[in-house]
């Protein structure tokens, strides 16, 4: 790549300039930086059901690198809260402990850490030791006003390195009681005048910390930024949960010209911490080489026993709700499957005809509202939790025809998401244009009425879903999700489902 330190130079005096660095320098394990990172792992404490993951692996790879290379930074791109029982009972206590003891050096938000709200949220970051940045959020007269700053620059071997933090638009993702008092600023117009200031200030390389996303539907994305700026060097990306291996030629790409021709590095790791990424960076000619380090059981000799021991005390608790069994699956559903997906959809249309007292006409799921899998044999009270864990209620909605197939194209949209097993939806793949869209073989009316079975979450608008906010709410039920969920499973009423599940696509692409 070209290197952001010699932009500009001609490509003769750039090479005498290279050579005169390698020269003088000896280009040793000193001239590099070498940054680890992390993005989206909602709160994977221990290994998955598939034994992936772990954050005590985790440690073993930090320890490894720290201890043989000279300048190291971890970094964590955020959502590192959310999506197991560690988040549900304790409520990021965890997370931040074990972040602390890991030593992170830059932290930004992501969407989930707002999901107890923004005091919530001051509290547990109070105590974060880590950099906390936050470019374009406003947070001014909110409690979270004066924990973070909008750039750092840090000096490595001589080197200035700038750094800045992008947050995704809250509006449409995040329930809106939840991030009261923050105020979102343009993320592409702010990550370009913060990278020009760190510019003016010596730095000779900026590195974006995003929570945008990769490529997105919605929004500015990482495409974005690294397209059109200037003086953005590499982006560490998270909030879309895209696995970038540069060694996989089918992998997204991970160089993209920027709006001056030179080449910017877009990294992410996936979730749940399945791995953890590795950029090394050659500070005398400025390139920069990233790879994902697998976490998997092949760390298990290496674990510090010490840190593991850290989680003991609240693992107990964890524990007691996943050993409760409620029930037995002959099948697995696992949690980005269509059969999970139906699952859900199917149980929420039920339930709300219970709340509500009168048959619902279709009922309407997210697939971001499932967060964890099904496994075969024993289901657990924890299980159940981990797989629904957001404090959503089901609620029945009056919605006329036109705001339905408004919402069912932006399901369409985001490539489909759940719809009761009496709908049938086809679009088109490329302009995701409604061809066909029935609720129990007859066309949806749009001067008709449904009663439309959903979460609270969507019914307020999120996940960008802005037409069910038209809509008005005939019932709400009193218990959570996940605590209707398992009064159905311990009374065997999802048995059949259990047994025969659906993989119908209810949404399709032709």
């Amino acid at each position: 790549m070209t290197s952001r330190f010699f932009h500009g130079l001609p490509a003769l005096l750039l090479g005498i300039v290279l050579a005169a660095c390698t020269s003088v320098r000896g280009n040793t394990d000193a001239d590099h930086l070498v940054i680890l990172h992390t993005n989206d792992t909602h709160s994977s404490i221990d290994p998955d059901s598939k034994d992936n993951g772990g954050i005590a692996r985790r440690k073993a790879i930090i320890d490894s690198v720290r201890g043989s290379r000279s300048n190291v930074l971890l970094i964590d791109a955020g959502d590192a809260v959310q999506g197991s029982l560690y988040f549900t009972i304790f409520g990021g206590e965890v997370e931040r402990e074990l972040m602390n003891r890991l030593g992170y050096d830059i932290r930004i938000l992501g969407n989930h850490e707002f999901d107890r709200g923004v005091e919530s949220l001051a509290q547990e970051w109070s105590k974060v030791d880590a950099t906390r940045i936050s470019t374009n959020y406003d947070m001014s007269g909110s409690p979270l006003q004066d924990l973070f700053v909008p750039s750092a620059l840090k000096e490595i071997a001589g080197h200035k390195i700038g750094f800045i933090g992008l947050n995704l638009d809250p509006a449409g993702i995040i329930a809106e009681e939840n991030f009261s008092g923050v105020k979102y600023q343009d993320a592409l117009q702010r990550a370009n005048e913060e990278a020009a200031k760190l510019r003016e200030n010596g730095a000779e390389m900026v590195i974006a910390v995003s929570h945008l996303g990769y490529e997105t539907a919605t929004g500015i994305d990482d495409l974005d930024i690294a397209a059109e700026s200037k003086d953005i060097d590499i982006i560490i990306g998270g909030h879309t949960h895209t696995a970038i291996d540069p060694s996989d030629p089918q992998s997204p790409r991970w160089r993209v010209a920027n709006a001056e021709g030179d080449s910017v590095t877009i990294v992410q790791t996936g979730a749940r911490g399945f791995a953890v990424g590795e950029i090394d960076i050659n500070l005398a000619t400025g390139e920069v080489t990233p790879k994902l380090i697998r976490v998997n059981n092949r760390l298990d000799t290496r674990i510090d026993t010490a840190f593991a021991r850290l989680i003991d005390p609240y693992r107990t608790k964890v524990d007691s709700l996943r050993s409760y069994r409620i029930g037995e699956s002959p099948n697995e559903f696992e949690r980005t499957s269509t059969r999970m997906l139906n699952l859900f959809s199917d149980f929420v249309r039920t339930r709300g005809a219970e709340i509500c007292g009168k048959p619902v006409d279709l009922s309407i799921m997210n697939k971001g509202g499932i967060r964890n899998s099904i496994a075969k044999g024993t289901i657990t009270k924890g299980e159940i939790i981990d797989v629904a864990p957001f404090e959503n209620r089901i609620v029945v909605l009056d919605i006329s025809g036109a705001d339905l197939l408004d919402n069912i194209a932006i399901m369409a949209g985001q490539e489909g998401q759940g719809v009761s097993s009496n709908v049938s939806v086809l679009y088109d793949p490329e302009t995701h244009t409604i061809n066909n869209a029935t609720v129990d073989g007859k066309a949806i009316d749009p001067d008709a009425r449904y009663r439309v079975a959903t979460i609270d979450y969507l019914a307020a608008g999120n996940d960008y879903m802005t037409p069910l906010k038209r809509a008005r709410t005939l019932a709400r039920s009193k218990e959570i999700l996940y605590e209707a969920l398992i009064s159905y499973i311990e009374k065997g009423r999802l048995d059949s489902i259990f047994s025969n599940p659906d993989d119908n696509e209810r949404m399709t692409s032709k």
